[in-house]
């Protein structure tokens, strides 16, 4: 899991210097990783999935590398989900066992992962601890935001549907993304990470276990802090971790989601609860007044530090267990791809009990967008979702959208529901 910053970025020398005081937990963690690797078993034979490296996305400050997975049949226009790996992995790893790319062909959206290396960081960690890394317009951070923008441009995908997800490092990683580009990606899915900018006033160790503290007014600052002029909507953000790491502890769940709800206006009280998945995972969601998803919590039960997969060919299930840190349990994966509205083929309706209802919403295009419905880019109005063009942004144009499942909106101007 993350480690001091071993690149000699100006922003990195003072850790660098002061890396001896480090060291014992460094060596510590060093040996729980090596260790987790070699006791791991072998990975299992399979067909590994085909990336296409980019090279020329940006300046890339980060000094990061972009790969692309596009299904053989891409619709018009697809929304863009942004992957990045945990520490000790690399992109092909996270394409082969985490279960995306199946997702990708099913629901025809592109992937784009993030790779970083043992140049930026000893154990290959995405360094979201380090400033010259987690803020906008520059290191990592842009680097990432760069590949996002070259997806679109270069595949033709829409500005309205950019999502980003990872693990542990990435995990934390996607919280930057969220905090520092709140106009660029709609929502994000952080597996086993940490607040943003926990390490403004904090080790990286101290964030990781036993976690810190803070108010969720506190949190929210951090956050817009990272971009003051935005005004814009904020990303909707959704939570994974097992309920026995003891890497990135649970407490650190609790804390991001007092930073993405007070940042929506929400209570930490959850408006509903249910359960979901083969191992009973409980997921808490956060409503909008609106009624869409803001916020959801998802805790794994029985499972330590990695991203829940389900390996086998059944509808809910997707990933392999062929590699460390990728743990036996819920197809995570399906439920993130529900939650940017990406795979609506399973449940996920906004009431649970009652699969045919939907909720319809009648107004401007301005009044959706300002309610989460839609997104705007480049004057423009989109339903969040299906990705539909409603026409021009302003107060004048107004559609009836049709909610279903939650967070998924499609234009019924013609009867709803």
């Amino acid at each position: 899991m993350p480690l001091p910053p071993l690149r000699a970025t100006p922003a990195a020398r003072p850790r660098v210097r002061s890396l001896p005081r480090f060291l014992p937990r460094l060596l510590a963690v060093l040996a729980v990783v090596l260790g987790t690797a070699l006791a791991a078993p072998a990975p299992q034979a399979h067909a590994a999935v085909t990336l296409s490296r980019v090279s020329d996305f940006g300046s890339n400050p980060g000094a990061l590398t972009m790969y692309v997975y596009r299904p053989a049949t891409l619709p018009a226009h697809p929304a863009v989900v942004v992957a990045l790996h945990g520490c000790t992995q690399n992109a092909q790893l996270y394409a082969d066992n985490s279960g995306l790319p199946r997702l990708a062909d099913e629901n025809g959206f592109l992937l784009v992962f993030a790779e970083t290396g043992t140049a930026n960081n000893v154990s290959k960690c995405f360094n979201w601890f380090q400033s010259g890394d987690n803020r906008r317009g520059q290191g990592e951070a842009l680097s990432v935001r760069q590949m996002a923008g070259h997806a679109v441009t270069a595949y033709g995908a829409d500005p309205g549907r950019v999502h980003v997800t990872g693990l542990s490092a990435g995990g934390a990683m996607t919280a930057v993304m969220l905090a520092t580009y709140p106009d660029v990606f709609s929502a994000g899915a952080v597996v086993a990470g940490l607040p943003y900018d926990c390490t403004k006033d904090s080790s990286p160790y101290l964030c990781m276990n036993p976690g810190v503290d803070r108010s969720p007014a506190e949190w929210a600052r951090r956050v817009r802090d990272a971009y003051p002029s935005y005004t814009g909507p904020w990303p909707r953000a959704a939570i994974w971790y097992g309920d026995q790491d003891t890497t990135v502890v649970p407490r650190d769940a609790t804390e991001l989601r007092d930073q993405w709800t007070a940042l929506h206006g929400l209570s930490q009280t959850p408006t509903r609860t249910t359960v979901i998945g083969p191992d009973a995972t409980r997921q808490d969601q956060y409503l909008a007044a609106d009624g869409t998803v803001a916020v959801e919590v998802d805790r794994v039960p029985g499972i330590g530090h990695g991203t829940p997969v389900d390996p086998g060919t059944g509808a809910e299930q997707c990933g392999g267990t062929g590699a460390p840190y990728f743990l036996d349990s819920i197809c995570s994966s399906r439920w993130i791809a529900r939650f940017f509205g990406l795979d609506t083929t399973g449940p996920g309706d906004p009431d649970p009990g009652d699969p045919g209802s939907a909720a319809c919403w009648t107004a401007s295009n301005y009044a959706h967008v300002q309610a989460g419905r839609a997104t705007t880019s480049g004057g423009y109005t989109y339903a969040v979702g299906s990705g539909q063009n409603m026409g021009l942004y302003n107060t004048f144009v107004t559609h009836t959208l049709k909610e279903s499942p939650t967070g998924h909106f499609t234009l019924a101007d013609s009867g709803c529901p």
